[in-house]
């Protein structure tokens, strides 16, 4: 009898060590992101790993909010996917883990997505790591090209070319309009496909260590007269004046030459739309060289979280050569730039030209990004709209440039 007790208990001992060896990791993403891939990805540790990850989907304007709260309540979950432009400002706050060197021991950590790892740095520490990324990029009607008497096939270069084409797919007439974009306080959207023009020729609206507004140059100026002629043109739709970012996709309507999209659209034009027959580039810099931004998400881990070794075995997954080609399978670019042609090996060209632009994709770097850029009553927001519809270009420079730079140095 006591042998039997005693071999129960033996079994019962080895059947609560394997479970407690088997742990749940919590993890919160904005609700959306990634479309199939992020959760594929998921899918496919969890069937292959003893460890599990539980997913809880966040509506993503109340993303930044819940994570504080949850933190300040000691109810944070392990982990969460966020907007990779908040990432320095939850580091800031001294509440994330530390992941430096488990980044720096991967032998692909220079290969990752340049722009997440800088947002993911804060006073040298790594504490967010790439996890889904996104890049703008540059789409144009080949249909309405040909219409125009323009060349489908040859993807613009500069801005010359671009305004040209413009003005020349407007005089189709009737509601097929040149060029798009939405101007009316979406920050978030003209930061997106708008500032390339000017980091391709080597500036930018923030210093490198973002405390600085460097808004007014000579190239921010020559790209905001590019918009405005087009404006003045008609080839641009009134409708962009007052755009908030509802209309950000209109070029899927079939009915717009040419705009600066995100990559993910291309998946919806091809799937969704066929019969729109489009081209991608590289977003031109004033100067003709090309830059992007780069969004997606970062992957921020709660310090003190108990399960940091998974999330580092999660992470190391979603890097390997399986868990990149699952991200491309569903559509997602590839997190590393070292195998991205290996893994878009088959996936429309039109995709790892997004691809490519990782490399030179860039985020503007501050704690205060929604504050200074993504409110609609943000300095960039208003400056967008007045210096592209209004009529006082030097007071709209001045008034950003004061606003930003008053925001900026009151943080410090």
């Amino acid at each position: 009898m006591l042998k039997r007790m005693l071999a129960a208990t033996a079994l019962l001992s080895i059947c609560l060590s394997s479970a407690a060896s088997a742990d749940t990791i919590s993890l919160w993403v904005r609700s959306g992101s990634g479309g199939g891939a992020f959760k594929a990805v998921i899918d496919q540790f969890n069937a292959t790993s003893s460890d599990k990850l539980q997913l809880t989907e966040i509506p993503a304007e109340q993303m930044v909010q819940k994570y504080a709260t949850a933190v300040a309540g000691g109810q944070a979950p392990d982990a969460i996917a966020i907007d990779l432009i908040y990432t320095p400002s939850f580091a800031a706050t001294g509440q994330l883990q530390d992941m430096t060197d488990f980044a720096k021991s991967l032998p692909y950590f220079n290969s990752l997505s340049p722009a997440h790892v800088k947002q993911g740095t804060y006073e040298g520490k790594v504490y967010g790591l790439p996890l889904l990324v996104e890049t703008s990029v540059f789409a144009w009607n080949k249909n309405l090209y040909k219409q125009a008497g323009l060349d489908p096939d040859k993807a613009p270069t500069s801005w010359e070319e671009i305004t040209s084409n413009a003005d020349k797919i407007r005089k189709i007439g009737g509601d097929d309009y040149g060029f798009y974009f939405s101007g009316g306080g979406c920050g978030g959207c003209m930061i997106f496909t708008f500032t390339p023009l000017v980091w391709g020729a080597g500036a930018d609206i923030l210093s490198q260590d973002g405390k600085t507004a460097t808004l007014d140059t000579p190239q921010m100026r020559k790209a905001v007269g590019y918009y405005r002629s087009m404006v003045k043109s008609g080839a641009v739709p009134a409708s962009a004046a007052t755009d908030n970012g509802v209309d950000f996709l209109k070029f899927l309507g079939g009915k717009i030459g040419q705009q600066g999209l995100g990559a993910f659209a291309i998946g919806q034009l091809i799937t969704q739309h066929p019969e729109i027959n489009f081209g991608v580039t590289l977003i031109p810099g004033i100067d003709g060289k090309a830059s992007s931004f780069a969004g997606g998400d970062n992957i921020i881990v709660t310090k003190g979280s108990s399960h940091v070794a998974q999330i580092q075995k999660f992470l190391q997954f979603v890097y390997s050569e399986q868990g990149q080609s699952i991200l491309a399978k569903y559509g997602s670019l590839p997190t590393r730039t070292d195998i991205a042609d290996k893994v878009l090996e088959g996936q429309d060209a039109r995709l790892k030209i997004a691809a490519s632009a990782i490399a030179i994709a860039k985020t503007p770097y501050t704690l205060q990004f929604n504050d200074l850029i993504n409110s609609p009553n943000s300095p960039w927001s208003t400056f967008i709209n007045s210096v592209m519809f209004g009529d006082d270009v030097d007071g709209s420079f001045k008034n950003a440039q004061s606003d930003m730079q008053s925001m900026l140095d009151s943080a410090q």
